[in-house]
């Protein structure tokens, strides 16, 4: 009633999925009736109101099918994804109940250099630069063979706005429409860190080494319970309906965060 917003973006959230496991009460509690409190808001304050939910690719987790598109069936993996599963379908339940402009964007990974410490894109650009830069450190991950489409978040919140500026609401996928494993992840961030590394062993053992020192192990604390193995999406009714399409890649993503990364690394040695 105070502020009379014209849009609101739901961005709000527990977001890490690992971490979601930890806590899933306050995770639920943020992530599914946080999206019911401002889908009541607004139904109580003024229903004019236009509202985007953010979604996830996390809601297919064990996928049934791929690529995943809008019509793909929901197979939740996590506390995180179940929360986001209740509120895509409350976003939707309010919007054929009071008819209001409220959309769900079912946005797969999206980086950037601002990503948080504890995600794994930005976890390997900072400790891999830190380990080019100053030589020191050693990265831990998990499942290196994780597939996921990753896009910039850049592209993706235009993406966020163009939905709400249609006639009517609707719920898209947005993805890059390619994937990559985290290992690959790895071996492109070394590559424009021109870090020449070489992967030995298997399984649990196997290891990544810079000039004969391990900098890369397996550590199994960062295995989920139950893993996603695979995610990749379909956004070609995003790219008809919204005209959208990224401007951005892999490899433009990663120089991108790595460039951010050892500004702040060379700022730090300079203090």
């Amino acid at each position: 009633k105070k502020i009379k917003p014209h849009e609101i973006y739901n961005l709000a959230a527990q977001s890490h999925v690992a971490v979601s496991f930890e806590i899933p009460e306050y995770t639920t509690n943020t992530d599914a009736l946080g999206t019911l409190r401002i889908l009541e808001a607004i139904v109580k304050t003024n229903k004019k109101i236009k509202f985007y939910q953010a979604g996830s690719s996390e809601m297919f987790g064990k996928v049934v099918e791929k690529p995943q598109t809008e019509k793909t069936p929901f197979y939740p993996r996590s506390p995180y994804g179940v929360a986001k599963v209740y509120s895509y379908w409350i976003t939707l339940n309010y919007r054929e109940s009071y008819n209001i402009f409220a959309c769900n964007g079912i946005l797969f990974n999206h980086e950037s250099p601002l990503r948080g410490e504890t995600f794994v894109t930005k976890k390997i650009v900072t400790a891999l630069c830190k380990i080019s830069i100053l030589k020191k450190g050693k990265l831990y991950l998990g499942n290196l063979y994780s597939k996921r489409d990753w896009g910039h978040a850049e592209d993706y919140v235009l993406a966020m706005w163009k939905m709400l500026q249609q006639k009517k609401p609707n719920d898209y996928v947005i993805a890059s429409g390619k994937q990559y494993s985290v290992k690959y992840f790895v071996n492109l961030i070394c590559e424009i860190l021109k870090m020449n590394i070489k992967w030995k062993g298997k399984g649990i053992n196997e290891k990544a080494y810079l000039n004969g020192r391990a900098i890369i192990s397996i550590d199994k604390r960062y295995f989920r319970p139950t893993e996603v193995d695979s995610l990749l999406g379909n956004s070609k009714k995003a790219r008809k309906e919204l005209k959208w399409k990224p401007i951005h890649n892999i490899k433009s993503l990663a120089k991108d965060m790595v460039s951010e990364e050892l500004k702040k690394i060379n700022v730090t040695k300079k203090k």
